[in-house]
């Protein structure tokens, strides 16, 4: 009898191990990243049919560290009317930096948010980026509020991405985007969204060497030939010469995940492929020096 409890008490063991490695979030290759300067996030739109708080767990059972917010995101499921913006109250803001710490997420961007000339609506979305400790806000701002938003990204320490919408948004183009930034510090320049750049009939490594020093975070997509979502490293824009651009341009910053097609597990799952690739690839960059 004796024995039998020592053998059972030994499976029970096994079990729970198992079964905590099952929920433990994967194990990926930080050190890499971190020496190539990279930090692999998710915009948070690419679960946009979740809360904030489901998605932030989301992303930590994904085994990230790093989060992009857009603004009107359904807080909570138990607080479904509040929203996730620039706009929220400070008891909300208080209980979203809780449940970050909690998961152990860090926030690093926000947008696409509306920026402009007005100083008095920027302060408000540079004060609640500052709150969270924000790296980079992304917009597409007129081009004459410039001058304001470089001095504000002097003054709050953080940058202004221009992410590109396809044709014919405006800034579809990265002439536009180094027309803008030209005379700015770098904390102006691009939130590369290399996806709508192939929706646009643009070749995103191409694009990526033209934006060399103002490439400031990335909404790194991957396209079929029909232009549709498909996994990083299996469509038509080159992922791997992507990565191999950045790396020559040594750019530091963010690769936020935004998938745009799909729902449910057939989305995570898609998005679980596109952080082992990038996985994969880092490791491998990493290694050549």
């Amino acid at each position: 009898m004796k024995r039998f409890l020592v053998l059972a008490g030994a499976v029970l063991a096994v079990q729970i191990g198992a079964a905590t490695a099952a929920d433990a979030p994967p194990r990926l290759n930080f050190r890499a990243m971190d020496r190539l300067g990279w930090k692999l996030s998710c915009q948070a739109y690419t679960f946009r049919a979740l809360s904030a708080f489901e998605t932030i767990d989301l992303v930590h059972d994904l085994g990230l560290k790093y989060i992009e917010f857009y603004p009107g995101q359904r807080f909570s499921k138990e607080k479904p009317e509040a929203k996730l913006d620039h706009n929220m109250s400070p008891e909300l803001l208080a209980e979203l930096q809780q449940k970050l710490k909690e998961d152990g997420i860090q926030p690093m961007n926000y947008g696409v948010v509306g920026l402009g000339n007005n100083e008095t609506e920027d302060r408000k979305v540079f004060d609640w980026a500052k709150k969270l400790g924000l790296q980079t806000i992304v917009s597409e701002p007129p081009e004459d509020s410039f001058e304001l938003l470089d001095r504000l990204c002097q003054e709050y320490g953080m940058n202004v991405a221009i992410h590109d919408h396809p044709r014919p948004s405006h800034y579809w183009n990265p002439d536009t985007v180094l027309k803008v930034a030209q005379g700015r510090s770098k904390r102006i320049g691009s939130c590369s969204d290399t996806g709508h750049w192939y929706r646009s009939d643009l070749v995103p490594v191409e694009c990526l060497k033209k934006l060399e020093g103002r490439v400031v975070s990335l909404h790194f997509k991957d396209l079929s030939p029909q232009k549709s979502d498909v996994p990083w490293g299996t469509g038509e824009c080159n992922a791997r010469g992507m990565l191999e651009e950045l790396k020559r341009q040594n750019f530091h910053g963010v690769f936020s995940i935004e998938y745009e097609s799909t729902t449910g597990d057939v989305l995570k799952g898609n998005v679980q492929k596109c952080i082992a690739w990038f996985n994969d690839q880092a490791g491998d960059l990493a290694k050549k020096g």
